[in-house]
């Protein structure tokens, strides 16, 4: 079928439109473009399809720098220019904040961050007949493929891939299928496995020499498809990162943004949020702090609040801020079954939500009915956004006054977003 593209959609495919007027959903095809497809299965409204031939490739077409686009289940534009990358990030946060209610909101598209400097990874791993295989899900699977190269990642993570490999040949907890999660924090690379059947005291060993070859401070290790706590297998050494200058011990697996210039974009935009004035010992309230990767460097425009429901985190970030100094109050709480309560939030200057990526609703329609002046809302998933965030708009008198998108997600679908809520005209 000979179409033209008019679209790209929020996963990346081509959106076309075939003789019935349905759409069709077109991996790796550009807006503007005439391909030529082949209809396939049925997909939501319309069909998805398989891209034989660009007849007419867009301006905006570029090489893919790795060879394993489009095996690869991670990237989805690596044949996109980045401007356009960044421009259509940004209208997909544009396109939520419509949907929410908060039309023609400018949308600043941030910089992406730039390639190999992705500090987090978590490999798939398969034991088979031909050894082990280790790599990023194949796209559109549940299996990996073997990576060779990789674009994104930092490169001392994709220097792990072999030695993993390795290790996982020797390692009989290794049945068929199992993980490795890599942070790479100041320390090094903070490793946890997790294989579909318990350690032997021989796989412990085989750890605790790993450990000591590849200069891995710590290894951890859990029960592939369970959510167990992860126990230490192997300790050569304290774990360390840094949050705006502050040391902090994460527990195995810890949640980091995914890139330090993600990081730092997401920072910049929840602080140039806050009101340009605040009573004297300001109260900020942080709802989902983690380890504190925003508390701390709110910390320096007044006392936080910050509020997480893992214990691990809250535990970190306590002990950080007590040997910091800081002006960080932690406390645990389930903000999903219990959230804060319009009454907690008297007098409160500033509230920043930065919920996991299925969003917010209940806390968010709160919000919307509190007397809180202004909320900052970090979100990593644009479908959560515009729904919490029309909870603000159906309430009387809240306009965004600034909306960011931030690209640490590197040539994938992904895109996050800093809004910043505030009453008044």
């Amino acid at each position: 079928m000979r179409v033209t593209i008019e679209a790209l959609g929020a996963a990346g495919d081509g959106i076309a439109r075939d003789e019935a007027g349905r759409p069709l959903f077109i991996p790796f095809a550009l807006p503007g473009e005439v391909v030529e497809a082949e209809p396939g299965a049925a997909r939501g409204d319309g069909r998805t399809a398989v891209l034989q031939a660009v007849e007419t490739p867009s301006p905006d077409r570029v090489a893919p720098p790795c060879p394993h686009f489009g095996t690869c289940g991670g990237c989805a534009v690596q044949h996109l220019a980045d401007s356009a990358v960044a421009a259509w990030k940004a209208a997909h946060i544009a396109e939520a904040l419509s949907r929410a209610g908060f039309r023609d909101v400018p949308v600043e598209a941030a910089k992406p961050s730039p390639p190999n400097s992705r500090r987090r990874a978590d490999f798939a791993v398969r034991r088979g007949p031909g050894g082990i295989t280790i790599g990023f899900h194949a796209r559109g699977s549940s299996e990996p493929f073997d990576m060779a190269v990789c674009f994104v990642v930092e490169p001392r993570i994709l220097a792990l891939v072999e030695p993993l490999r390795a290790l996982f040949a020797t390692l009989p907890a290794l049945h068929r299928a199992g993980s490795a999660m890599v942070n790479l924090l100041e320390t090094g690379p903070d490793l946890w496995l997790r294989t579909d059947a318990p350690l032997a005291p021989k796989d412990r060993t085989n750890l605790a020499a790993f450990a000591a070859a590849q200069g891995i401070p710590r290894i951890a290790w859990s029960r592939e498809g369970t959510r167990d706590t992860p126990e230490v297998a192997a300790q050569e050494g304290p774990v360390m990162t840094s949050l705006s200058g502050v040391p902090v011990s994460p527990a195995p697996g810890a949640f980091l943004q995914a890139t330090p210039q993600g990081e730092a974009a997401i920072i910049a935009a929840v602080l140039h949020g806050l009101p340009r004035r605040m009573p004297g010992k300001p109260r900020i309230v942080e709802l989902h702090a983690g380890l504190g990767t925003l508390s701390f460097p709110l910390s320096a425009r007044g006392r936080v609040e910050a509020y997480e429901g893992a214990a691990e985190a809250v535990s970190a970030l306590a002990a950080a801020a007590g040997r910091a100094g800081a002006r960080v109050k932690a406390t645990r709480r389930d903000l999903v079954r219990q959230p804060l309560l319009p009454a907690e939030l008297n007098g409160v200057a500033a509230l920043v939500l930065d919920p996991p990526f299925a969003g917010a609703a209940e806390q968010a329609a709160i919000l919307a009915r509190s007397s809180i002046p202004r909320v900052i809302y970090v979100s990593c998933n644009p479908a959560a956004l515009s729904r919490d965030l029309a909870a603000f708009a159906r309430a009387p008198g809240w306009r965004v006054e600034a909306a960011v998108s931030v690209d640490q997600f590197l040539w994938s679908s992904q895109v996050e977003a800093v809004v910043t809520l505030a009453r008044g005209p």
